[in-house]
């Protein structure tokens, strides 16, 4: 994912500590090196509790590690940034704002709304809400909600698109149109998007990188490129070799052995160029 120069996104040697009220710690993430090239659409994937989310946060600059370096175009990450739009688990939706008024949230908070306001129109297509413009939260459906989230961080026009599980909790209908439309969301604007996910199959489908991650304390396992030609297709036999062979990594990242690097064809890397 990387050309020897500078990345987009290089993130070097994080480590993330988090402390309970005894003084107790929880290691999220140790030693992490990661290269993230503008225009990809990578996926964290990893046991539960491996700290995918805390590195996608650490990317969007809503926390901060407690050693290590993070910059994007070569500027150290800090505070969150309409530059990095975060979609969370949940649509988390103003209630009381419609659709349209739910998008516009950003260009209003930053004052170009008025200059910014046709936008809105854009992207509601861009989505496939036209006709629920003026509908409230509670009028549309989980799905529908967070293409509203979806919609409301892409009209900041951000540089990089962090996905937190954004359908985890849909059906299972919804959830692949919803991938078809993020996927060509993506080809169509060439945003970089970071996506963290639970689901094998997700991942190799909207993605054309894979992050897998080992058990707490989360490190990078190996990255696994996406090699497959032309329009995917769940139950094609290459989709199917490539699932199978993540499913058995992510197995081998949630034991205590530590995983050994098998050939994908030619390129299985691991983190920093070996097992971890």
């Amino acid at each position: 994912m990387s050309n020897g120069q500078s990345s987009f996104i290089e993130i070097r040697q994080i480590n993330r500590v988090y402390f309970d009220t005894t003084g107790r710690q929880t290691v999220a993430l140790q030693d992490v090196d990661l290269d993230i090239e503008k225009g990809e659409f990578i996926s964290f994937i990893g046991p539960s509790g491996c700290g995918k989310t805390t590195l996608l946060r650490l990317i969007a600059g809503l926390d901060s590690p407690q050693s290590g370096t993070l910059k994007m175009e070569g500027k150290p990450v800090g505070k969150p940034s309409h530059e990095r739009g975060y979609v969370f688990q949940q649509a988390a939706l103003f209630p009381w704002k419609t659709v349209e008024d739910n998008i516009a949230t950003g260009l209003k908070a930053r004052n170009i709304y008025k200059e910014k306001k046709g936008d809105v129109a854009k992207y509601i297509d861009m989505i496939g809400l036209n006709g629920f413009e003026k509908a409230y939260p509670h009028e549309i459906s989980g799905g529908m909600a967070q293409r509203v989230a979806i919609a409301r961080a892409l009209i900041n026009e951000p540089k990089v698109l962090l996905l937190d599980e954004p359908l985890g909790a849909l059906d299972a209908f919804t959830r692949i149109d919803l991938q078809n439309t993020i996927r060509k969301i993506w080809e169509a604007t060439g945003t970089t998007i970071a996506l963290v996910t639970h689901d094998v199959d997700e991942a190799i489908f909207m993605s054309d990188h894979i992050v897998i991650m080992t058990a707490r304390p989360g490190k990078i396992s190996e990255i696994v490129d996406v090699k497959l030609t032309g329009e995917r297709d769940r139950n094609d036999n290459d989709f199917i070799v490539l699932r199978r062979y993540v499913l058995d990594k992510l197995h081998l990242a949630g034991g205590h052995d530590k995983p050994q690097p098998v050939p994908l064809e030619d390129r299985v890397i691991g983190g920093d160029g070996e097992a971890i």
